[in-house]
């Protein structure tokens, strides 16, 4: 039944796709793909299963005792846990010492919630808040109901991460989310680096995200957010939508799994020149999997019934 009421929340969403290598006039040089060692791999799988644990109930996440997602790193230390799955994602924030690094998670969408469902499908693009997002041109535009749901804990968030910035005396920052929680996760890592000293280390990785603004919004990011990873997985058709002929496109930092064990570092934003990329392995909706929005991730489901 989740299988079912996943495919069909996502569905209006998943229908805008179009031919998903229709792209606005952004020419793209053409450079290789790179294939990802076991070990770069392996690297991941803490912040996998910090992905996973973003599902999870919110007195579980305080307790930090969600079974095997909070066991996976089971020093990490929460000192924030919110929202309601709804009207707000659940996130937590808190302090990981085997990562040396504070740590921020965002929950995806849950299709039994309404709310979460509408803001997937509130695909109409506009400018970023000035006050939230200092000094952004106005040609910067991102999709409206991610940038609302990420108001909604903007400033709770950024709060609690300079506490533990002063408390932890760290300035290392790394943030996480899949699907939903993935443009969340992604929002925020712009966020950080516009309100957080220039000297803070800013970390995101994300998990079947879908596009979250238009080439400038891309072009911004790739520029404050280096150390950005947004992996996506074999036939996920998530990630190609919104589509990019209504003026959607990814920022750099695509790691796509073609089948367990084996990955590839795609070159550039939204690269659809390499056939191992997720545009020309998903070249449309038709011939994609929803499932595999799911994962596995390296031998990790994300998603509410896998929180446990």
């Amino acid at each position: 039944m989740y299988h079912i009421a996943l495919s069909t929340s996502l569905a209006v969403l998943t229908l805008i796709a179009g031919v998903a290598h229709a792209s606005p006039g952004v020419v793209l040089q053409r450079r290789s793909v790179t294939p990802l060692t076991a070990s770069q791999l392996g690297s991941l799988a803490p912040f996998t299963q910090f992905a996973r644990a973003a599902y999870c109930p919110t007195a579980e996440l305080q307790s930090w005792n969600c079974g095997e997602a909070c066991a996976a790193n089971s020093d990490f230390e929460p000192t924030l846990v919110g929202g309601d799955g709804n009207d707000i994602q659940i996130y937590f924030v808190g302090f990981s010492p085997s990562q040396q690094s504070i740590i921020v998670a965002h929950e995806g969408t849950d299709p039994t919630q309404l709310l979460s469902d509408l803001t997937d499908v509130d695909i109409l693009m506009g400018n970023l808040s000035p006050t939230l997002f200092p000094g952004v041109s106005s040609s910067v535009q991102v999709h409206e109901g991610f940038r609302d749901e990420h108001a909604l804990t903007a400033t709770t968030i950024l709060t609690e991460v300079q506490r533990l910035m002063s408390v932890k005396s760290t300035q290392s920052v790394t943030v996480i989310g899949h699907s939903l929680g993935g443009a969340l996760a992604e929002l925020d890592a712009l966020f950080f680096a516009l309100n957080l000293p220039s000297s803070t280390s800013i970390t995101a990785i994300t998990y079947g995200t879908p596009r979250v603004g238009n080439p400038d919004y891309a072009a911004l990011f790739d520029s404050r957010v280096p150390n950005f990873r947004r992996v996506d997985n074999e036939l996920d058709i998530i990630p190609i939508v919104p589509g990019r002929f209504l003026g959607f496109q990814h920022p750099h930092g695509e790691v796509h799994i073609l089948s367990p064990g084996n990955a590839v570092s795609c070159p550039g934003d939204d690269d659809a020149t390499d056939p191992q990329c997720q545009i020309l392995s998903v070249p449309n909706i038709a011939v994609g999997n929803i499932l595999n929005h799911l994962g596995p991730y390296e031998g990790v489901f994300i998603g509410t019934i896998f929180c446990t």
